[in-house]
């Protein structure tokens, strides 16, 4: 699903990312670990093709992350996303689907399915100025699901959060994980990341740490948070 293969992204005298290679396969949750300042953005940025490498190669389903087809199957949910006030969810669902030229019966259907999947029903019609921040969450990550792609890639989902909101929005992954979508995940929230991913990468300084399944990361009587600390601080 997702090949970066020597990646490096240098902003002059800085190196952001420095020759990095992993794979994410199709079904797989992945978290990409780090400190601030640790490379994961600029990576996120690259898949996207908001940013190119200096060298090296990202592809997403074999097609270089260059080209505009890969991002057909892409959903993605930036951190400390922005919706109106003055739209309700569902209008701003409904705008979204107009951006991915969704016909309108058609948009109508994926916006009903999306807002029983985020737990919304009801409250679509309310505007987005009285919901909570675990509301205005769910509801990027419902437009996120709009088109239905085969990728997920999410950028600090829980940033800002109460425990409510960061439970809501890890029973919702967990729910798309379980339906086989691939997630690709971006978080400091490291006991979230043990519950709902499969496989993770620790980056520090640009340079990738480890990447393996959590379950050989992390030893006996460690938790994530452990391993992270220890590598990290080298």
């Amino acid at each position: 699903m997702i090949e970066l293969k020597n990646v490096t992204k240098r902003y002059d005298s800085l190196t952001a990312v420095d020759n990095v290679s992993f794979s994410v396969k199709a079904g797989e949750s992945f978290a990409l670990l780090g400190p601030n300042g640790a490379g994961k953005t600029t990576i996120v940025k690259m898949l996207l093709d908001f940013t190119r490498p200096t060298s090296g190669s990202l592809s997403l389903n074999g097609i270089p992350s260059s080209q505009a087809e890969c991002r057909q199957s892409i959903g993605y949910l930036a951190e400390n996303h922005h919706i109106p006030a003055c739209l309700s969810g569902w209008q701003y669902l409904l705008r979204c689907a107009e951006l991915l030229d969704i016909s309108r019966s058609e948009a109508i259907d994926q916006c009903r399915r999306i807002v029983e999947l985020i737990g919304m029903h009801g409250r679509e019609d309310t505007k987005v100025g009285t919901y909570s921040k675990g509301m205005i969450q769910r509801f990027g990550l419902g437009a996120a699901l709009m088109g239905d792609p085969k990728l997920l890639i999410l950028d600090e989902p829980t940033s800002g959060l109460d425990p409510i909101g960061i439970r809501e929005i890890r029973q919702l992954l967990e729910s798309l994980k379980g339906q086989g979508m691939t997630i690709f995940l971006n978080s400091h929230l490291l006991s979230e990341v043990e519950k709902i991913c499969d496989t993770a990468a620790i980056i520090n300084c640009g340079k990738l740490l480890v990447k393996d399944a959590i379950s050989d990361i992390v030893n006996d009587g460690e938790t994530l948070e452990d391993v992270f600390v220890r590598l990290v601080k080298g």
